[in-house]
């Protein structure tokens, strides 16, 4: 687009094509008249020199010769010509209109409560069940945007590893370098207590979507708080749940014996439970048995879970009109001096 800064009125700039493409023409019907002008003068020209009374002279035709001055008589018409083709491009309102876009949301407040008890470590996924949770969480938080969310971690007791934030790039490094099994000593799965510390980080807040989104894959054996009771504690907080249950039914691989084969355990899930807390928080339960299907839900709650973005629009519109208005001006001045200065007389003769 022309920089309109680079350019003084006078400036021949204004007559390139790419000054022109770049306006936009509210009045645009107008520019059609101006070959009808071109055209107009171009006839008058002819018929004027046809109908012109010639004074008849007895000269050899070798001797006939137009003088170059003759040809000036054409000026006070180009003149009037261009000063009325540019007044109608001032009418067509070439204008240019900046359009900024705002958007913006409320965003929505989200707790991942991801389970790091000995369990995780089973291999069912790949590399294991823990590594898919921090995997998938990942993808998650990248897929959001002016989202605070924050992170839970549980085993034999809950720990709130982030608060509430919209620094994802911090989130990042705290699910790479402090989600592990050994952050937490006490074993077990505390399911009711990392429920509740959630609700804690939430309970102030004033977002207008607050969800808690919660991964285990195993039963409640441990924490002082029953995982009914935190659930209807969150949801007196208005907060939706969704839960997780992470785990492929009957045996799975665990570890490796003397002779580097795998060692198969059996799975237990308390699936009852997770569908009871999800029940109560009014969010969904899902079972998922591999990576491919933990991404899928994380993907469908992606998309119930979504801000609703508003944009504002601002409209910055120039004119330019009284460019093309000074131009066809100056050329009618310059008519005006062509007809009635001395200089018609040098134009007549």
């Amino acid at each position: 687009m022309l920089d309109e800064t680079l350019y003084k009125w006078y400036s021949l700039g204004w007559f390139t094509p790419a000054a022109f493409k770049s306006f936009d023409w509210e009045f645009f019907f107008v520019l059609y008249a101006i070959p009808i002008v071109l055209l107009l003068f171009i006839l008058k020209w002819l018929i004027g020199s046809k109908i012109k009374q010639k004074l008849p002279v007895a000269l050899p035709k070798k001797e006939i010769r137009k003088h170059w001055a003759s040809y000036l008589r054409i000026i006070p018409n180009a003149l009037m010509a261009l000063s009325l083709m540019l007044l109608l491009v001032a009418l067509a309102r070439p204008q240019r209109t900046n359009e900024e876009v705002e958007q913006w949301s409320e965003g929505i407040d989200i707790a991942l409560v991801i389970d790091i008890s000995e369990s995780m470590q089973i291999e069912d996924f790949k590399p294991n069940r823990l590594e898919a949770a921090k995997r998938t969480a990942r993808n998650f938080i990248g897929g959001r945007s002016q989202d605070r969310i924050g992170l839970v971690i549980f085993s034999g007791d809950a720990y709130s590893l982030s608060p509430l934030t919209t620094d994802y790039e911090l989130l990042y490094k705290f699910i790479e370098e402090e989600i592990d099994f050994n952050k937490i000593e006490n074993r077990g799965t505390a399911i009711g207590s990392a429920i509740a510390v959630g609700t804690n980080r939430m309970r102030e807040s004033t977002a207008a979507s607050k969800v808690m989104i919660l991964m285990s894959d195993g039963d409640n054996t441990a924490g002082n708080i029953d995982p009914v009771t935190a659930a209807e504690l969150a949801s007196a907080f208005d907060i939706k749940i969704y839960t997780i249950g992470i785990g492929k039914e009957g045996k799975v691989p665990f570890g490796k014996d003397f002779f580097g084969r795998p060692n198969y355990v059996e799975n237990t899930l308390d699936e009852t439970t997770l569908r009871e807390i999800a029940k109560i928080g009014n969010g969904e339960f899902y079972r998922v048995s591999d990576d491919q299907a933990l991404a899928s839900v994380f993907k469908l709650i992606d998309e119930y879970e979504k801000a609703e973005i508003k944009e504002t629009r601002y409209k910055n519109t120039t004119d330019f009109y009284t460019i093309y208005l000074s131009w066809g001006i100056a050329f009618f001045l310059l008519y005006l001096l062509s007809k009635s200065t001395f200089i018609s007389n040098v134009l007549e003769d």
